[in-house]
């Protein structure tokens, strides 16, 4: 009988499941949509109930035909969304308007700005090791917006989740959290072991302190140790038998490094002094960077560090873009030929992406290198503001280089443009941790945005980084799988499980000194349009 393992990946838009053999082949995969809603500016949100339906539906899609396999184990990967549901495990509603179902508050909600802004006014040890610096996508502001703004709300739950950790309650009933995702999002010191009752009583959550921390988690297991069996109850909604070991889990973004971070290149697997040059990008919605060190490594503006948060006995420090994979399709989606466009890709059956680099490609022509198409196009990425290494959720996003024209190719030079800023990003977090001791060249990538060859050839080219695709191209898929093939003793450890299961695949190698000098030219702007926003603002609100 076939042994394999599950893996489990919750992004904000679908879930998805597949299914891999203990040496890292997927047999098979399926996704299902999840709903969202935007009641309100800076608000999104989810439905617990509705997240999980899909992720019984993509499992039980990936495993169709694979009846007669031996299942050892499932991982749960998910966004860093905040959950919250009642003593008895139903839905407590986080929305303005009360809606019952939807109580999830996604890792993208921005409402928690004001509270995000008072915990950094205060002086707090544990800043330190989140880059200096609470996001208010972390999950103390968004606690703290709910107490202040939906007492009852806060009242009646009786327990708060990241989304990946409600998983792995739902399938087994266990309310241990991973160091995964209180060490990276809820403040846990996991070089300490402990919550420090101290911040939490003084940012005005002090009410989570005096219960002994048993609505956010009082056991706190490393990604991948074993949480106990699926109930029945889980088991049949899954499409599994009950009983299957289930690992603790991990962040989606987190997931795809472990899917990416330590194939073999060359044939030969990373020491941790490879390591040290290794960057894991992992692109989707918004996109993380993932580096891991020996010691802990302070980078301003960059998450962490976060010790043994990914992998065990590393410190982990995690860069990241808001928007990214949402920034392109704001901006193609937005623009006037988007419509003509769209039915053409259509009719074609075709993507709107493979379209604007097809026209990309007909418009480099007679040019030295494509990216010369946008001298006098640039972007500012940060329409969501700025997650890395600025953190500063205030930023806006700019052009510069408009033309009085909508046409097809307008957009197909605006899209690249915002691929290059995007890129720029990328480069500006490799800067801040080589900064601080890290030596990144290489760019292990994954994730929706590592399917299209012009984002590809962007960042290697802006990095100057060579960029390696995984063998495995559902590289997040793979990291879950990996959780559950150390729950269910297939590998003896993460690292074994990383072994044996990823390998690299392409490698991208970054364009040669006529193109490493006209990105460095376009960084410059890059930089100087955050100078020249931040001059706006002294303008409009002069000092006195």
């Amino acid at each position: 009988m076939q042994e394999i393992v599950v893996g489990v990946d919750v992004g904000t838009g679908s879930a998805r499941a597949g299914a891999f053999t203990l040496d890292g082949a997927m047999l098979g995969q399926a996704v299902q949509p999840i709903r969202m809603w935007r009641p309100a500016p800076d608000h999104v949100q989810q439905s617990s109930e509705n997240i999980w339906a899909s992720v019984c539906a993509a499992v039980r899609g990936a495993l169709a035909g694979l009846a007669e396999a031996r299942v050892r184990g499932i991982g749960f990967d998910a966004t860093c969304s905040l959950v919250v549901v009642d003593a008895a495990g139903r839905p407590v509603s986080i929305s303005p308007d009360g809606s019952p179902e939807q109580d999830v508050v996604v890792w993208m909600d921005h409402r928690a700005e004001a509270q995000a802004a008072r915990i950094n006014a205060g002086d707090h040890d544990v800043l330190r090791y989140v880059g200096g610096r609470i996001s208010l996508e972390m999950q103390t502001p968004k606690l703290l917006w709910l107490k202040e703004n939906l007492p009852e709300a806060w009242r009646r739950a009786a327990h708060f989740f990241d989304l990946p950790d409600y998983l792995t309650w739902r399938a087994t009933g266990s309310l241990t959290r991973s160091l995964c995702s209180t060490v990276c999002k809820w403040t846990y010191l996991g070089q300490q072991g402990r919550w420090d009752a101290g911040y939490f009583r003084a940012i005005g959550l002090g009410d989570l302190a005096e219960e002994g921390f048993r609505r956010i988690g009082t056991e706190i297991l490393p990604p991948g140790a074993p949480l106990g069996g699926l109930s029945a109850e889980a088991a049949a909604a899954l499409g599994l038998p009950p009983g299957i070991p289930v690992g603790a889990s991990a962040i989606d973004a987190h997931a795809g490094g472990l899917g990416v971070i330590g194939a073999a290149l060359d044939g030969t697997a990373p020491d941790r002094e490879a390591l040290r040059r290794r960057l894991a990008l992992i692109g989707g919605t918004s996109s993380c960077h993932m580096a891991v060190s020996e010691a802990p490594r302070f980078v301003p503006g960059v998450w962490g560090p976060y010790y043994s948060a990914m992998l065990p006995g590393l410190w982990l420090n995690e860069g990241g873009q808001s928007a990214t994979g949402s920034l392109v399709d704001h901006i193609i989606l937005t623009h006037a030929a988007y419509p003509a466009l769209a039915e053409e890709a259509r009719s074609r059956g075709a993507t709107i992406y493979q379209l604007l680099n097809e026209r990309l490609e007909v418009l480099a022509e007679g040019l030295p290198f494509p990216a010369a198409l946008t001298e006098a196009l640039h972007v500012m990425p940060d329409f969501h503001g700025n997650r890395s290494p600025r953190a500063d959720a205030s930023l806006r996003g700019m052009v510069s280089g408009l033309r009085l024209s909508a046409t097809a190719d307008d957009l197909a030079l605006l899209y690249l443009a915002t691929v290059q800023a995007i890129a720029y990003g990328t480069r500006h977090i490799i800067e801040a941790m080589n900064a601080e001791g890290y030596a990144i060249d290489t760019v292990l990538a994954c994730g929706g945005g590592t399917k299209n060859p012009v984002f590809l050839r962007e960042h290697a080219d802006a990095t100057g980084c060579r960029v390696v695709l995984p063998r495995e191209p559902e590289a997040i898929l793979l990291g879950a799988a990996m959780l559950g093939a150390v729950a269910g003793g297939a590998h003896a450890s993460l690292p074994d499980a990383m072994a044996a299961m990823n390998s690299a695949g392409k490698v991208l190698e970054p364009g040669g000194a006529a193109v490493r000098r006209y990105h460095e030219a376009k960084y410059a702007v890059f930089q100087r349009m955050h100078a020249d926003q931040m001059a706006y603002r002294a303008l409009m609100h002069p000092p006195g």
